[in-house]
């Protein structure tokens, strides 16, 4: 018998970016507990992610959700946080002769959307790159890109939903639930729960809670990404800008003085779990970035992979499940659950209540994440 006190009106699975940000928006109106399945919120994905703020990140489909959210990651409301928690970047996505047909079809897919997004020469180049080999002639500037302080974000979300009534359970499984007439019963790794509405928060085992609620799965896959710190000399300056290749073989951004982050933009289809870096994956990375540059690597500081969950057309899915009652999807977020949060958990928060979406901004359209459009 579950009892009043493990009862809410919401239980969110999943404490990452994306049911922190939820919760953080629909507590003030309801009772809500986050079930988080490891020991610490946001191990898998949020933990691991080297985020950055790019508007072209995505396509167009998730351009108008990173927008929406630049006013609230540059500058948050007060009694959120103190300060905010974007930094200059700026990004180039650069070309040689491989990739420049990928990096003109870059530009034409973006070319009526107002970005800033300009087209920049070999000189230019070599100013922001010291090292870039010869064969990089051609790049497209994208100045507003920012890094996140994603670990700052995570927390002030946390402590947002803490001040806000919402209880966190960690080591909280999911592991069966059953709905009736009124709500759910959810049997996890830490007791029971009762709750009217689960949202399933759950990144990579998305489609495996659905699965224990009796939901159909939408088809969510979760892929593993690896990221390196390196130490290279000559000593590489902080302020390096991001650098994406425009066939996707890699990208790399400066970490500190001397010590850059890359990664070989991988992919690789996994089964959710704890994700770890493969050796073939290093070498992948290095051996891009020494056809690119011509740095010397003096040391392997840092290796770690991470999760990035997506839905089959690579669009998240928010909203109600159409076939289940009282079960709402907020998944697939990809590699920009991070720089979308805001404004997905403010999209979020009017489907899960009444379904009035004015106060969302007019470029989002809901219909385009909608979780039966797979059906």
């Amino acid at each position: 018998m579950t009892s009043a006190e493990d009862s809410f009106d919401f239980a969110i699975v999943g404490a990452g970016i994306a049911g922190a940000s939820v919760a953080a928006e629909i507590a003030p109106d309801a009772r809500v507990v986050l079930l988080e399945a490891e020991d610490t919120p946001g191990y898998h994905a949020t933990g691991r992610s080297a985020a950055f703020w790019t508007e072209t990140y995505g396509g167009l489909g998730i351009q108008p959700l990173t927008t929406a959210s630049f006013d609230f990651l540059h500058a948050p409301p007060a009694d959120f946080s103190e300060r905010g928690f974007l930094t200059e970047r700026g990004a180039i996505h650069i070309a040689d002769a491989d990739a420049e047909p990928a990096l003109a079809s870059f530009a034409a897919e973006f070319n009526d959307s107002g970005l800033p997004l300009h087209a920049i020469d070999r000189s230019e180049i070599e100013q922001r790159v010291p090292g870039i080999k010869p064969g990089w002639n051609k790049a497209i500037s994208e100045p507003q890109c920012a890094d996140i302080d994603v670990a700052a974000l995570h927390q002030a979300y946390l402590s947002a939903a803490r001040r806000r009534g919402v209880e966190l359970r960690c080591g909280a499984r999911v592991i069966g639930a059953k709905r009736d007439e009124v709500g759910w019963d959810i049997a996890t790794a830490r007791g029971d729960f009762r709750a009217g509405v689960i949202v399933n928060a759950a990144g990579a085992w998305a489609d495996h809670v659905a699965s224990l609620a009796g939901v159909d799965p939408v088809g969510i896959v979760p892929y593993r990404r690896t990221i390196l710190q390196l130490r290279v000399d000559p000593a590489v300056p902080a302020a390096l800008p991001l650098v994406i290749d425009a066939l996707g073989r890699f990208y790399f951004k400066g970490e500190s003085e001397g010590r850059i982050w890359l990664s070989p933009h991988d992919e690789t289809a996994t089964s959710p779990g704890d994700a770890a870096p493969e050796e073939i994956d290093i070498a992948v990375a290095i051996d891009r970035l020494q056809k690119a540059v011509d740095w010397r690597i003096e040391a392997v500081e840092r290796k770690w992979a991470g999760l990035r969950s997506f839905a089959p057309d690579r669009l998240p899915v928010y909203g109600y499940d159409k076939r289940v009652e009282g079960f709402f999807w907020c998944a697939g977020q990809g590699g920009f659950g991070i720089q979308t949060a805001p404004a997905a958990a403010q999209l979020c928060k009017a489907l899960i209540g009444d379904g009035n979406t004015e106060a969302v901004p007019s470029s989002i359209d809901p219909a385009l994440y909608r979780p039966d459009r797979f059906r």
